[in-house]
């Protein structure tokens, strides 16, 4: 079994997880001002990304440059992956491949705790992204706490590249957003994604 392979159901009954649902995860988000360099990035080819309608091209056209611009942007270590192999646990079912993980390390040849944010692309359905997500941030939980790293929330996005749903998993209760974030909304989706890095 993968992450790939979890509905929110399962996760929930699996990991015996609280969800909470139908509230503003974010009330008032940050903002962070992306570079003229990530503007004009996506000036050009957010509508390509669009236009092609993959996961592939989502992923390639707007998520590594956001993240990119999130890492260069930071005063603080943050490490990121994109289609990295992530086996935590094979009797949970905790592996297979990840989008995108962000970790609060400066190690960039390897995934180094702690593990802080995981960010999954999806085509069209956020819903049905929402489960990989989840158990993907669950393997995060599970990685930072074998290395004995107190982290107190793992974050985690399910995104089109165009919309935005953001979760936080703080021990065994996961909470998810109940407002969705458009790319033109992009300083406030910068802010979101550099929250778990400013903490100290």
């Amino acid at each position: 079994m993968s992450y790939s392979q979890f509905t929110l159901d399962r996760v929930k009954t699996d990991f015996e997880l609280t969800l909470e649902e139908g509230r503003a995860l974010f009330p008032n988000p940050p903002e962070l001002s992306p570079s003229p360099l990530l503007q004009q990035i996506l000036q050009v080819y957010l509508p390509l990304a669009l236009a092609i309608n993959s996961e592939k091209a989502r992923s390639e056209f707007i998520l590594a440059p956001v993240l990119g611009d999130l890492k260069n942007q930071s005063d603080r270590p943050i490490s990121l992956f994109s289609g990295k192999e992530f086996n935590v646990d094979s009797e949970r079912g905790l592996t297979g491949f990840c989008d995108f993980i962000l970790s609060k390390s400066k190690e960039q040849l390897f995934i180094e705790a702690p593990v802080l944010t995981i960010i999954e692309a999806k085509n069209e359905d956020i819903i049905g992204g929402l489960g990989q997500c989840a158990a993907a941030m669950i393997a995060a939980q599970t990685f930072n706490e074998r290395r004995k790293q107190d982290v107190s929330q793992i974050y985690g996005s399910v995104t089109t590249g165009n919309i935005w749903r953001f979760l936080r998993l703080e021990n065994s209760t996961l909470t998810i957003d109940n407002d969705e974030y458009y790319i033109k909304e992009l300083p406030k989706i910068l802010g979101i994604l550099s929250l778990p890095f400013s903490e100290s």
